[in-house]
């Protein structure tokens, strides 16, 4: 048998409580939901970063060209010979903005308030630099927050002719001069050490074996008999008197 209901039952105030979510029911949901977008961001920013990472070297051309380097104990300068310290990571931030870290050194590349180069353990506003590509085919790297206030200078990454890395607030380092311009060089290896063939010495053609050149006949040595002669030299001793 079906069990009557009456009418009104369902909608009775009892049955409303039941079905209306409770204060820490929400709570949950609405944590449930931060954390989801939290988690979604992170991933987007992620898939951002992982889209637009280059790993290459920074050749600057400037005195003999020096190879960008960052170390682990902070120092940033440049090396003339390719290693693993000149190993860099450029990703991006925004458009434009760009990071740099050290693949070796495992530290960011950051300017100062003073505009001094170092590197550092964590990313900051201070390790965002604007990429600029120039019109001969080198690139600028400018810092984002620091630069001149009073006339609005921007202050760039530059090495000077010995390898040092030079003050992004001097006067002297413009997007015009040469200390300023890199070359992201992808090639981390050389050409000899990419590939390798294997030949089979059987299908070698073999050369040749000439034989041993002769050893030139030996010079006569004609002398005549007055020539052999030697003639002696009489020295007379020298006498002081007195």
């Amino acid at each position: 048998m079906r069990r009557s209901v009456r009418p009104g039952a369902a909608d009775s105030p009892e049955n409303v409580r039941r079905r209306e979510p409770g204060p820490q029911q929400g709570m949950n949901a609405a944590l449930l939901l931060l954390t989801f977008a939290h988690l979604v961001r992170a991933a987007a920013a992620e898939e951002s970063v992982r889209s637009g990472r280059r790993t290459c070297r920074l050749y600057c051309r400037v005195g003999i060209g020096f190879h960008l380097q960052i170390h682990p104990d902070g120092r940033v300068n440049g090396s003339h010979e390719p290693n693993q310290l000149s190993v860099l990571e450029l990703f991006a931030v925004s458009q434009g903005v760009i990071g740099i870290k050290g693949v070796y050194s495992n530290r960011f590349l950051a300017m100062n308030k003073r505009g001094r180069l170092h590197a550092t353990e964590w990313f900051s506003d201070d390790c965002k630099f604007r990429e600029r590509f120039q019109e001969n085919s080198y690139n600028t790297y400018a810092s984002v927050i620091h630069r001149n206030h009073r006339t609005g200078r921007e202050w760039f990454v530059a090495l000077n002719k010995r390898g040092k890395a030079k003050m992004g607030s001097s006067p002297r380092v413009k997007s015009q001069h040469v200390s300023t311009h890199f070359l992201p060089r992808v090639g981390l290896y050389d050409r000899s050490e990419q590939g390798f063939t294997i030949t089979d010495r059987s299908k070698e053609r073999r050369k040749p074996v000439l034989p041993a050149p002769k050893p030139p006949p030996a010079k006569a040595n004609i002398h005549t008999g007055a020539s052999q002669r030697r003639t002696q030299v009489k020295y007379w001793p020298k006498y002081r008197f007195g």
